[in-house]
């Protein structure tokens, strides 16, 4: 590179997103002080002037930092005051220089510059650059609608290689840095290379601009295309007054599809479908199918969802408004609440209410659906056989439509709804398939993210549903499906629980629905009472609300006459509305017997007592066994009589008694199904008890499994069982030792009223249930 010594001071005129090559010829307008006086300065000296570019356009008051080294010395033509102050002037590049000082000056920018020589090289590979870039330029003006075609024309006479980069430069859309680049580029053969290059990434650049430009312009005419025709159909639909025609049912549909919240994959799938269902004819049975299809997508609220109440205070406000007592369940669902108000999202919890009928497990998850202010949506599951009831019919069969999980989410129009499963312990399957099993993936918490109907076909995301299951026994589900469930057992009512669920819920209920008034009827706490033990047996509350509702019809009924203005029904009248008792409770013996023990049961509509008695007679050793018993129990009798066979001479009791006497053991109410793991020590007793002679205590009352070698086992259903014996009167439970963890869960005021002895061994059985022990005999009665 060679440089000029000679060394000149020159005005410096910043320029702002602008650059001026050597021989170009254009109008500034310059309105900033320092500028200006720049620009007087040298119409004072010659008219000479330096123009350097800023590097960032937004300075107002450039630095000798912000500003370009090389710049281009120009002379200014002609110089025009505007009104609005500024300058507009017009000048002509002449040489690059370098600025090499800045020169302190507060009212102009006064520099000292070395002007800059270009490297020539006049020899064939500069011809051949001049060319090439000529012929490219001008390839890039066919291409380009920004330059006129006539600046090839002035261009393409000019014979300096360094005028020609310039003037080429000068006329393409660059960037500043890249025209800097150039202007600071002395050796012309190299500047000839750097335009090149710049043309040929411009020609690119703009041949992929025309290729998304005609790819648009295609679409947009295949756009316009679709709507005239649809004008046209529609206009010809129109005349031939076919209003409601298959493009009426399109146009619907996609106004639907633009409005739906769903995820891109289901909009895509609708937009096919409803494509496919224009392109079939009117008369087509599939145009009928796919409809029904494309409306079932439309209607599911894929992305829809209700806000949760997630106060804790409402919440538990409205479930004790709707229900007495159920604590446990009560309280899972106020943590469900708590954790989602900690953590914002939290998958849907799944809850299976496990109790007997009538206990309120359906309106308990009605409550939840209210207490969080959500949907609420409820499937009963009893008697489905078929799989395709959960996971629906694939479209090529006749009738097709999705299962009972889907058609649940298109009721609730939620995507977060609380959804019922009601009785799911009476499914069954059959040769259709097991529906249990396809309930393993809607009940997964890992898995319903992506529920697969076979009518839908596209995954369903179910993991925001609060799912909520109900059955009578568990022992009727699979193990999988109670795997992924969280269990909660709802027990039967106490007695007084009842009294106070009648009082506060059941009858203001009644009354309500009947049109009557507490001036016009009053039912007393001793009918209500009464009601309980001889008109209704049931673990819930279902009958006993019949019963009520029956009173306040007879009430209306005699009120509607004129009989009688207020009635009041005592437990001496409630014979005369409803009929003779229909049940008996279990009484406590009066007095102590021998071979009779009282033992405790559970059933599905309660605890309840039950007499166990043994008879010894003489005979060859046969045992008999009377109740209508079931094998479990029979099973238990068998255990029972090997026990005592194996500890006879313990007890005093002949070891040869079993071949000198029959043994009989009934339990009464023989119209009746008894069975389960719990009558084992009761049996046992009683059998001891008739072989010894010795009476069992009227006070007592048991229940546990009794094996081989005298252990006993532990049992369920102690909460009800123990109701049960405080309704008869007992004093004293014996149960096993194994179930003292179960006591938390029975009401302070029947712990209150009774003794409960845990047990581990037979022996301490018979010391409790037997007035004497077996040990003080000294000789075998039987």
């Amino acid at each position: 590179m060679a440089v000029n010594k000679e060394e000149r001071y020159l005005p410096l005129l910043p320029l702002r997103g602008l650059l001026v090559f050597p021989a170009m010829v254009l109008h500034l307008d310059v309105g900033r002080e320092k500028s200006v006086e720049a620009l007087e300065k040298a119409m004072v000296d010659e008219g000479m002037i330096l123009l350097a570019t800023q590097k960032e356009i937004h300075i107002e008051e450039p630095s000798p930092e912000d500003i370009y080294q090389v710049g281009t010395v120009a002379r200014v033509r002609q110089m025009l005051k505007l009104p609005n102050g500024t300058m507009r002037v017009l000048v002509e590049g002449l040489k690059r220089a370098r600025i090499e000082r800045f020169l302190d000056n507060e009212t102009y920018h006064n520099v000292m510059i070395e002007e800059l020589s270009e490297v020539e090289h006049d020899d064939l590979d500069t011809q051949a650059l001049m060319r090439s870039v000529l012929d490219h330029f001008e390839s890039y003006l066919r291409l380009s609608k920004k330059i006129s075609p006539d600046v090839y024309t002035a261009v393409a006479d000019i014979e300096e290689p360094g005028r020609l980069a310039d003037l080429i430069a000068s006329h393409l859309p660059l960037k500043i840095s890249d025209k800097q680049a150039l202007l600071e580029q002395l050796d012309v053969q190299q500047r000839l290379n750097q335009l090149l290059d710049i043309i040929n990434n411009e020609k690119e650049v703009l041949e992929l601009e025309h290729k998304i430009s005609s790819r648009v312009k295609k679409q947009m005419e295949k756009t316009q295309k679709e709507y005239y025709l649809r004008e046209q159909m529609k206009a010809i639909q129109h005349e031939l007054g076919e209003k409601e025609g298959r493009l009426g049912e399109v146009e619907e549909l996609r106004e639907q599809l633009a409005a739906l919240e769903a995820p891109d994959d289901v909009k895509e799938k609708v937009a096919k479908e409803i494509d496919r269902l224009e392109k079939v004819p009117t008369s087509s049975a599939e145009g009928g199918v796919i409809r029904t299809y494309v409306e079932w997508l439309l209607e599911l609220p894929w992305q829809k969802e209700t806000k949760d109440d997630l106060s804790i205070q409402k919440a538990e406000q409205v479930l004790n408004e709707d229900h007495y007592g159920l604590e446990k369940a009560k309280e899972r669902v106020l943590e469900y609440l708590a954790v989602q108000r900690m953590v914002k999202k939290l998958k849907g919890p799944i809850l299976c209410f496990v109790g007997p009928p009538g206990v309120g497990k359906t309106s308990l998850a009605r409550s939840i659906a209210r207490a969080l202010d959500r949907k609420f949506v409820r499937v009963s599951l009893g008697g489905v056989r078929d799989e395709a009831e959960i996971r629906g019919h694939r479209r090529t069969y006749v009738g097709a439509m999705p299962g009972r999980i889907i058609q649940g989410m298109k009721t609730a129009s939620s995507a977060n709804p609380v959804f019922l499963l009601d009785e799911i312990d009476k499914m069954a399957m059959d040769f259709r398939g097991d529906p249990a099993s396809a309930l393993l993936e809607v009940l997964d918490p890992n898995q319903n993210a992506t529920f697969s109907d076979h009518y839908v076909e596209i995954p369903y995301d179910l993991s925001k549903v609060m799912f909520i299951t109900t059955a009578n026994t568990m022992h009727n589900i699979p193990q999988p499906l109670l795997d992924r469930m969280e269990l909660l057992y709802i027990s039967g009512y106490t007695e007084l629980e009842k009294e106070f669920i009648a009082k506060d819920y059941l009858i203001p209920k009644q009354l309500k629905e009947h049109g009557l008034t507490n001036d016009q009827i009053k039912i007393r706490m001793d009918a209500v009472r009464k009601l309980i033990r001889n008109y209704t047996r049931e673990a819930g509350v279902r009958n006993l609300e019949r019963m009520i509702g029956t009173l306040c019809r007879k009430a209306a009924k005699q009120l509607v006459s004129g009989k009688k203005e207020r009635i009041t029904i005592t437990a001496r009248s409630l014979q005369k509305s409803l009929g003779s008792i229909r049940y008996r409770y279990g009484v406590a013996e009066q007095e102590d017997q021998i071979g009779v023990v009282t033992g405790l049961a559970w059933t599905e509509a309660g605890g309840d007592t039950l007499s166990v008695e043994a008879s010894v007679m003489p005979g060859t050793g046969k045992l008999t066994l009377t109740g209508q018993l079931g094998d479990v129990m029979k099973e238990s009798a068998q255990a029972a009589f090997s026990y005592i066979r194996s500890r006879a001479d313990d007890w005093g009791i002949d070891t040869q008694f079993h071949k000198k006497n029959d043994i009989h053991i009934h339990i009464p109410e023989g119209a009746i199904p008894k069975d389960g793991p719990s009558a084992g020590i009761t049996m046992a007793t009683a059998l001891i008890s008739a072989l010894t002679g010795i009476p069992v205590s009227k006070e007592v009352a048991m229940t546990g499994e009794v094996t081989l070698r005298g252990r006993v086992l532990p049992i369920g259903g102690l909460k009800e069982k123990s109701l049960s014996a405080h309704r008869a009167g007992i004093k004293r439970i014996i149960f096993p030792y194994e179930n003292e963890k179960d006591l938390e869960e029975i009401p302070k005021s029947v712990r209150k009223d009774l003794s409960f002895l845990p047990v581990s061994q037979m022996d301490e059985v018979l010391k409790l249930a037997l007035i004497r022990s077996p040990l003080e005999h000294e000789s075998n009665q039987v």
